[in-house]
């Protein structure tokens, strides 16, 4: 049978289940629901900022005096330069410009070699076969801190950081979480008993900056090996039922009480690898159980720079 794209997947599920074809997006909440935008700077004041969006469309927005940016490090949203592609939160509407994010990249990977300690530190990864290879450079002055939650930079281990783009290059300035201390293809069994049928599942939300530009939509780890052309799935510490691509998946931030319905658009074998728990509100069942747009991710309340969120998933 020829592969079929996660949406055209997702209109047959819904033709073959008689449901209605929803686009992704938030469930009814309420409060006022954060918007995320994404595009280019075009200009900016410290009242304004103007960006050109991924579809050409002209965003002309307003920032709240308590409006914060980080571009590598927190910053003024003035001091932004104009053609850096930028991750907004807006609340009001969408109309008011609440936190920016500029040039951000996520760099999660298995460390395949590592320069010397002198200096900045050019580091190869082994991103999946999705996401290939990625070579990334560990500033000086961010190593420490780095490796204070990443101890071996060493082939085999796995690796998570939140960076910068800068000409080009992904320069990791925080790490995104402790290092699983085993290696890779050692990721510990699910808990002895799970059955894998439950209809609702607790654990760690992430993101990833490898969707396209602009997209809703969420990586999952426990997809057929058949099914997602990806010798490296069906892998998972927190025992995830299996799902196919063009799945709806519910997915709710526990911390801020939000809910989005999100397509499954992509494998996401190696968050299925890291077997770790988030801690920005309370303290997360063990495993990633999902991997989110950037967009998606604002959008369900989650902070760029901080990661993860604690999240309850279930299907439709």
């Amino acid at each position: 049978m020829p592969y079929r794209s996660a949406d055209r997947r997702r209109a047959l599920a819904a033709a073959a289940l008689g449901r209605p074809l929803a686009e992704p997006g938030p469930i009814s909440e309420e409060g006022d629901s954060p918007r995320s935008i994404t595009g280019e700077i075009l200009d900016v004041s410290p009242h304004l900022i103007v960006v050109d969006t991924p579809e050409g469309r002209e965003e002309r927005l307003v920032i709240a005096p308590w409006a914060t940016a980080w571009r590598g490090e927190n910053v003024a949203p003035a001091d932004l330069p104009i053609g850096a592609h930028v991750i907004i939160r807006a609340l009001r509407s969408g109309r008011v410009v609440d936190r920016i994010w500029a040039d951000i990249t996520r760099i999660t990977g298995v460390i395949q070699s590592a320069g010397t300690d002198s200096k900045d530190r050019a580091m190869e990864l082994y991103c999946g076969p999705h996401r290939g290879r990625r070579t990334i450079v560990i500033p000086y002055g961010a190593s420490g801190r780095l490796r204070v939650r990443h101890p071996k930079f060493e082939p085999g281990y796995l690796f998570d950081a939140i960076g910068v783009r800068e000409n080009g290059v992904a320069h990791a300035r925080l790490p995104a979480t402790s290092q699983p201390p085993y290696r890779w293809t050692a990721v510990p069994e699910p808990p002895p008993g799970y059955s894998g049928t439950q209809s609702r599942i607790s654990g760690t939300a992430t993101w990833s900056d490898t969707f396209d530009w602009g997209e809703r939509g969420a990586a999952y780890p426990m997809l057929e090996r058949s099914d997602s052309g990806c010798q490296d799935a069906e892998v998972s510490c927190a025992g995830l039922p299996y799902l196919a691509l063009g799945s709806t998946l519910t997915v709710r931030n526990v911390c801020a009480g939000r809910a989005s319905a999100l397509p499954i658009v992509a494998c996401g074998c190696l968050a299925g690898r890291f077997c770790d728990r988030c801690l920005e509100c309370g303290t997360s069942p063990r495993g990633r159980i999902v991997e989110l747009s950037p967009v998606s991710f604002v959008e369900l309340g989650g902070e760029l720079t901080k990661g993860c969120f604690n999240a309850r998933v279930g299907l439709g």
